[in-house]
């Protein structure tokens, strides 16, 4: 079956960020999350520039398009090490993990 090309759908993260800073307790939720999202955006980031859908990156990892999809999602569905590193690898990216100190 020939694979799908992606083409991501325009969002602009900062608009969305300016306009959900306007809801009480948003701001407060968000930094609890901050990790998350951003192994989500990386994510995203990473399928995007591969030109896949998430059908093809489960494919990819012999998994469904609804655990892709919530792999992506962020918040409650952080995704294991090993599932990060088989995503990874399914569109053609490693993993690299660093520890910042705090300041």
């Amino acid at each position: 079956m020939a694979e799908i090309k992606y083409q991501p759908v325009p969002h602009n993260h900062e608009a969305f960020l300016k306009k959900a800073k306007k809801r009480r307790g948003f701001e407060a939720a968000y930094q609890a999350l901050a990790v998350e999202y951003a192994v989500a955006n990386e994510m995203l980031t990473a399928r995007s520039r591969a030109g896949l859908t998430q059908e093809a990156v489960a494919s990819r990892m012999g998994t469904t398009k609804s655990t892709v999809s919530r792999l992506e999602s962020g918040g409650k569905h952080a995704p294991s090490l090993t599932s990060l590193k088989k995503y990874a690898a399914a569109v053609g990216c490693k993993v690299e993990i660093k520890l910042v100190p705090q300041r």
